[in-house]
């Protein structure tokens, strides 16, 4: 296992700020949009999670490893992110089940890290500047040089990425004797999604992105879920046709965070780069139907457009953040269609949400 500590690192920025710390996890360089997460625990289950996929990860959490990694905790195959920024970096760990210190994971998983960086500084930097490219490096320290590798990496904006992270073949999760039968069009999807699902007796079929409404249909499922996932909503013209698809033979339908967007631009209703982003697992946001607040886990870099909702016929909003009043939650008028920009599979994060699955499939059993 690497000695980290006493190797140095750099991190550059795409406006050429430049910070120095050292090393974590796999020496070496790597590169992507930087992003930061509010959240005070579950560190692994944001690394695993597809929607980073591409993206260096700014924990504000000052201690990231204490805890160790767990094979339990993983909210997909491998480690998603492109890389990690953090304050104290810890390959001592308390827990008794862990079964290895983050150091061994990020070798045995090539993530590239930097440590000792005050990230207060970094996240105000992030806030007031907005999301940007970045660059760490523990194996070049030379800034011109990692500043031009840094130019021809490129933005997220416009950026296509569900397909890199999907099934490559459909599977199925859950019991088959379950009498509902739900198909999962897979963006990037977490793990504790489909657990959401079998904790609720329903058995799913788990499909590729570019998979069709046709192609899905075939299976005769009693409704349809749009997962999560990561890069840019308005480049994904197959799972937007799929989405119409789907709403056009008045399917049941539910979509969470890149499926939510997706809903929204099957109607018309635009999406937009955000300045920073929402990620974290303590953000408020209020139903507006049922005039009650919840606590939430978001993380997302894309949201629909408020003014495109107010000039639409078709859909009509159902959640706003609190913090920003951004939308949070819509559904189609007329369908049995809806869909919400946060996580109430909530892994890691409260389970205020949770009924959201219990709307779904009563929406379905309906």
């Amino acid at each position: 296992m690497t000695n980290y500590s006493k190797l140095p690192a750099i991190l550059v920025l795409a406006d050429g700020t430049v910070f120095h710390g050292k090393a974590a996890g796999k020496i070496g360089t790597t590169s992507g949009e930087i992003c930061f997460n509010t959240g005070t625990t579950g560190y692994q289950e944001i690394f695993t999670d597809p929607s980073y996929f591409a993206q260096i990860m700014v924990t504000t959490n000052a201690h990231i490893g204490n805890y160790g990694t767990d094979q339990q905790d993983r909210e997909s195959s491998k480690i998603q992110i492109a890389g990690l920024v953090c304050k104290n970096y810890n390959i001592n760990y308390s827990r008794k089940m862990a079964d290895q210190s983050i150091q061994s994971y990020f070798e045995e998983e090539n993530l590239v890290g930097i440590s000792d960086i005050d990230t207060r500084s970094l996240v105000r930097h992030i806030r007031s500047k907005g999301a940007m490219n970045a660059i760490i490096s523990s194996e070049n320290l030379n800034i011109e040089s990692l500043k031009a590798k840094l130019a021809k990496v490129p933005s997220m904006d416009g950026l296509e990425l569900s397909s890199k992270v999907t099934t490559q073949q459909p599977y199925f999760y859950g019991d088959e004797s379950a009498t509902t039968r739900i198909a999962v069009l897979d963006l990037g999807i977490k793990k504790n999604i489909l657990r959401n699902f079998d904790d609720r007796q329903v058995y799913a079929k788990v499909f590729p992105a570019e998979t069709t409404f046709a192609q899905m249909e075939e299976w005769n499922p009693d409704g349809y879920f749009i997962s999560n996932g990561p890069g840019d909503p308005a480049a994904m013209d197959y799972a937007i046709q799929t989405v119409k698809d789907i709403l056009n033979a008045d399917k049941p339908m539910f979509g969470i965070c890149l499926g939510h967007q997706i809903l929204a631009l099957a109607n018309g209703i635009g999406t937009t780069k955000m300045h920073n982003g929402h990620r974290g697992i303590n953000h408020p946001v209020k139903n507006i139907i049922v005039n009650k607040c919840e606590i939430t886990s978001q993380n997302h870099g894309f949201g629909v457009v408020a003014e495109d909702i107010a000039n639409s016929d078709l859909v009509e909003i159902t959640h706003i953040n609190l913090n920003d009043n951004s939308i949070e939650g819509i559904r189609v008028k007329g369908k049995d269609a809806f869909s919400v920009q946060y996580h109430p599979e909530s892994s890691p994060g409260p389970h205020d949400s949770r009924y959201l699955f219990d709307d779904f499939i009563a929406m379905v059993k309906k």
